[in-house]
């Protein structure tokens, strides 16, 4: 990232309720459901007053979804950026989705253990270099403005605190993101910081 003189403000949400073809895990894009779609919009909707520049967003079907539907409401353009994809799965595809299903992996990358990953998949630390590399190029793309970025729940936990400044890196462990939930950072020549988690804003300095 270069030298800022302007900053950027940029809203990553996650992306809206999705339902699956099939109940088994696996890196599949999904589509919304039609709560999601109502989320999707309802995100278009919160940011009406924030002059939205664009929007960028994985390349996985269901975070495509969030995103036109939210710039339909924001009448602007969207660009996909696969680096904004939910982590892979790898060799667990194929097996029964459960709750604790990635629990070891999830608590290693807890644990500052950012070599782990699915069997045969990236490593957290691979999910945090793609997902930084996107957030650097809105950066110097968009200073001055706001851009929202649409992602999934694990890369932005992954990613999100390990990026500002101002929180640990465990701060996601007992802050879960619900679907289309939004946080908001701000970055200028200083680095980043995390102004808002789940759209409750942070003290910062």
């Amino acid at each position: 990232m270069s030298d800022l003189f302007c900053a950027a403000t940029v809203v990553v949400a996650r992306h809206a309720e999705a339902e699956y073809d099939t109940p088994v895990a696996g890196d599949h894009g999904g589509s919304l459901t039609h709560r999601g779609r109502e989320q999707a919009r309802a995100l278009g909707e919160s940011l009406r007053d924030r002059r939205v520049a664009q929007i960028w967003c994985s390349d996985m079907s269901r975070a495509v979804q969030t995103a036109e539907i939210a710039a339909c409401v924001l009448g602007v353009s969207v660009r996909v950026r696969p680096g904004l994809r939910e982590f892979a799965v790898g060799g667990l595809a194929g097996e029964p989705f459960t709750a604790d299903l990635f629990e070891p992996v999830w608590a290693a990358w807890m644990q500052g253990d950012l070599s782990a990953g699915c069997p045969d998949a990236e490593s957290g630390a691979d999910v945090v270099r793609r997902g930084t590399a996107v957030f650097d190029e809105a950066a110097d793309q968009f200073r001055g403005e706001t851009v929202l970025l649409v992602s999934h729940g694990g890369t932005m936990c992954l990613t999100l605190p390990r990026l500002a400044r101002n929180v640990p890196d465990v701060w996601p462990e007992s802050r879960n993101l619900a679907d289309a939930a939004m946080c908001e950072l701000s970055v200028d020549a200083d680095g980043w910081l995390l102004r808002s988690w789940a759209s409750r804003p942070l003290v910062t300095d």
